[in-house]
């Protein structure tokens, strides 16, 4: 399958979603699997679609720097538990675009780099719209009852950590200081993610994302992208 295919795929079915409400996708996987990537993409394409598309990601809703790191700066307990405020992303972005949602929501409430919070104006989202956010552990049970359907982007750890170094070795401080953070903070927080909650094996899509060229795409029997999306045949890409 072509990266183009499996995109049209997504698409499509996210775009045939109708549930009176805003369809809340999240785009899951480890710490530089690809995440940011697909969602820019599919945002991309439903937009060109002609739909009202929301883009954001949970990075715009992160803890203060004391806060994250108070368990230490290598701690991969302190990143799964301390680096986001989970209660603010549902209060503000997930549950106003769902059920019975006032549809009035915001797309972030801390600038990371000013290390400060921010006091965003509230938008309002029309009812067909899409909201689609990338992140880390966007599983835990904190979350996971507020998304209407789940893309999980699966990578090996060694290919996410040598695209994640490359892509932030100089903002880390170095490519040694970089390893040591995926070694010691990232990759067994995911790790402890994956212990805890299972995220693959509830994800209504799962996107084999080692060959970005050519990525296998696997539907969750049952699931919302396949019984979910009106007027689509049962899935014909199916993998095991």
């Amino acid at each position: 399958m072509t990266r183009t295919e499996m995109l049209r795929e997504i698409a499509g079915r996210i775009d045939r979603l109708r549930l009176g409400h805003p369809v809340r996708i999240a785009v899951d996987g480890r710490t530089a699997s690809g995440k940011t990537t697909l969602a820019d993409e599919l945002a991309a394409r439903l937009a060109g679609q002609g739909r009202s598309v929301i883009r954001t990601s949970v990075d715009g809703f992160h803890r203060p720097r004391a806060v994250r790191y108070a368990r230490g700066r290598h701690s991969p307990e302190g990143y799964y538990h301390d680096a986001r405020d989970l209660p603010a992303i549902v209060a503000l972005l997930l549950a106003p675009l769902g059920p019975g949602g006032d549809r009035r929501f915001r797309t972030a409430s801390f600038d990371l780099e000013a290390d400060a919070p921010v006091a965003q104006e509230p938008q309002v989202a029309p009812e067909d719209a899409i909201l689609i956010v990338d992140g880390t552990f966007l599983q835990r049970p904190e979350l996971r009852g507020h998304w209407d359907a789940t893309l999980f982007v699966r990578t090996s750890a060694e290919t996410a950590e040598a695209r994640g170094l490359g892509r932030d070795a100089d903002r880390l401080g170095g490519e040694a200081a970089a390893r040591d953070l995926y070694a010691a903070r990232y990759r067994p927080a995911y790790a402890l993610y994956e212990g805890l909650c299972e995220p693959e094996a509830s994800s209504d899509a799962i996107i084999d994302n080692d060959d970005l060229a050519a990525p296998r795409l696997v539907l969750r029997p049952g699931g919302r992208l396949v019984d979910g999306a009106n007027d689509l045949p049962p899935a014909s890409l199916i993998d095991s």
